[in-house]
């Protein structure tokens, strides 16, 4: 199944205001200019927006990069 995460070993909540609208390549370009880590490491990096009503979730699958998105209203 995509984006299964029972073998994620560490779990990093990226503190702050992030722009919501930004992809894949986006969130990678945070992990590794800003917090200076590999995001092919087998972790899941949550992320916050402006409103606090949104959460994504990058993380990398043996296959490539899976984005979780929820949001509430």
């Amino acid at each position: 199944m995509p984006g299964e995460l029972s073998g994620v070993a560490k779990i990093f909540i990226i503190t702050g205001r992030t722009d919501m609208r930004r992809s894949i390549d986006g969130f990678m370009a945070i992990i590794c200019d800003t917090y200076e880590m590999g995001p092919y490491a087998n972790a899941l990096f949550f992320f916050c927006g402006r409103k606090k009503n949104t959460v994504k979730a990058l993380h990398f699958d043996k296959d490539g990069f899976v984005l979780h998105l929820k949001k509430t209203y």
